[in-house]
């Protein structure tokens, strides 16, 4: 209460939020959350599913099949990196070395990753050699050179920057786990375009992308 003139002025508590979500709220008093009642037995329900629940909204064996082939761009990535971080030689070859054997670890790590992603959604991780290639995004191409070497890489990080970017989309909310690990993984692919891209330029003496 407060006094105004004398007078007992009841004051109102004031509403805090944004005013959008408060608006969409008085037009739909319907809560637009899973009771959570509902969520514990939705819970316990196709409990040999695991980590695929009822709000899942993709096709599960589609995501499986996509994820198949980011597994082997994945495998042909870390392969081509280490074996050209073994077989690289000539002038200032030590510090293209060490790049390449930093990639090759980072797509092992997004390799485990996606396979991991197989795994949680009921599928078995491909690793078959046979096959490998054809399943594959990018391509296996073993450069003559220093310079070919670190050409190929770029192209298929940048094969690989397209081909991601357009599974971010397609996932969006349908399954956003996946959408995130791809989000994640594209973020590193990113970068490693950008190293091949400055090793290149760095040998080269020109730019062959423009900035």
């Amino acid at each position: 209460m407060n006094k105004t003139n004398g007078n007992a002025v009841k004051v109102l508590p004031t509403r805090v939020g944004n005013p959008k979500t408060m608006d969409l709220m008085d037009r739909h008093p319907q809560p637009f959350l899973t009771d959570v009642k509902q969520l514990r037995i939705q819970a316990r329900q196709n409990i040999e599913k695991g980590a695929l629940t009822p709000a899942y909204q993709g096709d599960v064996n589609q995501t499986i099949d996509i994820l198949q082939t980011v597994l082997a761009t994945e495998i042909v990535c870390t392969l081509r990196y280490t074996m050209n971080a073994v077989v690289a030689s000539g002038l200032s070859s030590q510090s293209v070395k060490e790049e390449f054997d930093e990639h090759a670890k980072e797509e092992q790590g997004h390799m485990r990753l996606v396979a991991e992603r197989i795994n949680q959604l009921g599928g078995k991780p491909n690793f078959n050699p046979e096959g490998l290639a054809s399943r594959s995004a990018s391509e296996y191409t073993e450069g003559a050179n220093l310079v070919e070497m670190i050409k190929e890489n770029l192209i298929a990080e940048r094969i690989a920057c397209d081909h991601y970017q357009e599974l971010i989309r397609f996932f969006a909310d349908k399954d956003p786990a996946t959408r995130i690990m791809m989000e994640g993984i594209l973020v590193n692919e990113v970068e490693h375009a950008n190293d091949m891209h400055d090793l290149l330029v760095a040998h080269q003496g020109t730019p062959t992308l423009s900035k």
